[in-house]
């Protein structure tokens, strides 16, 4: 099976995120040579470089939700730029920005997936578990409600748009490394029924039998998408990002994550969001998602 061309797509945004900064990502990841790193791996690159979109305006919330019209503007151009590289066949390589453009990106994929007949799996790496709505959110950042939305429970502007009223079933998300989970997440969690792998799951059971679980239902016919928010990692390894969370996986589990990711031969998309170069060392988080990004797409210690 020939290997897919990956397109890169830059999305230098944090409209939906807490703090400045994750609008650097996209090029931070280019100068930790993201490209040429994939490209010694066998793969064809197409960076079709920035998306562009409105400015974040930093204004307080209105009715729970804070940059509602700029987070949508964004993540139309998301979806139009993820749709295109699926249409083309390529897999496409969402570079954020912050974790709210996962709206768009799976929505688009989505939408391919049933067109195709395709099982959508997706795997949620991250700290936090994304699924608060603009009636639970403490803060109003829409980089902490895209699960809600893409699971049909977020405002009408940022639901619906694979088609369905919800872009995922509630089965087909799995989430890992999760450690900070508001009091009204928590009752989400449950009441939905989500497949979360958290940390205590991590300690109790080793990231080897964590992915087996994660990852078991997994076959040929499956889209499988990973959403990697930088924050999932420790932050003694991952100190550019805007939501830091102690007690982390290591980056060697997270290679381990990564290479049974890749071992399964579904990957088909991949978003990587949350990478804050301003509270960033000498580059060092893009340097460590893009060793992880090489796990992803293959690249192992021995030919097994």
């Amino acid at each position: 099976m020939n290997s897919p061309t990956i397109q890169l797509i830059g999305a230098p945004t944090d409209i939906g995120a807490s703090v400045r900064g994750a609008g650097m990502g996209p090029d931070a990841l280019r100068v930790a040579d993201i490209a040429g790193t994939l490209a010694r791996l066998g793969f064809a690159i197409v960076d079709r470089g920035n998306l562009a979109g409105p400015a974040t305006p930093w204004t307080d919330p209105a009715g729970g939700l804070r940059h509602l019209d700029e987070v949508v503007a964004w993540n139309r151009t998301v979806y139009g730029a993820v749709d295109e590289a699926l249409g083309a066949g390529h897999l496409p390589l969402l570079m954020g920005g912050d974790h709210c453009l996962a709206i768009g990106s799976i929505s688009a994929i989505a939408w391919h997936a049933r067109q195709r007949r395709k099982k959508l799996r997706v795997l949620w790496l991250d700290a936090h578990s994304d699924v608060n709505t603009e009636r639970t959110s403490p803060s109003g950042n829409i980089h902490g409600m895209p699960v809600a939305c893409l699971l049909g429970h977020g405002p009408a502007a940022l639901t619906g748009w694979s088609g369905e009223a919800a872009a995922l079933e509630h089965d087909a998300i799995r989430f890992l490394g999760i450690r900070s989970v508001d009091a009204d997440e928590k009752a989400s969690i449950r009441a939905l029924g989500l497949h979360v792998f958290d940390m205590r799951h991590i300690d109790e059971h080793g990231m080897r039998t964590t992915m087996t679980e994660a990852l078991q239902d997994i076959d040929e016919d499956t889209h499988l998408h990973v959403s990697f928010d930088l924050d999932c990692l420790d932050p003694d390894y991952a100190p550019g990002v805007g939501t830091g969370v102690r007690g982390g996986p290591t980056w060697r589990e997270m290679q381990l994550c990564m290479e049974m990711i890749a071992d399964t031969g579904r990957l088909g998309s991949l978003d990587v969001v949350e990478l804050n170069p301003a509270l960033d060392v000498r580059n060092r988080t893009a340097e460590v998602a893009v060793e992880l990004i090489e796990s992803l797409f293959g690249k192992s210690t021995l030919v097994r």
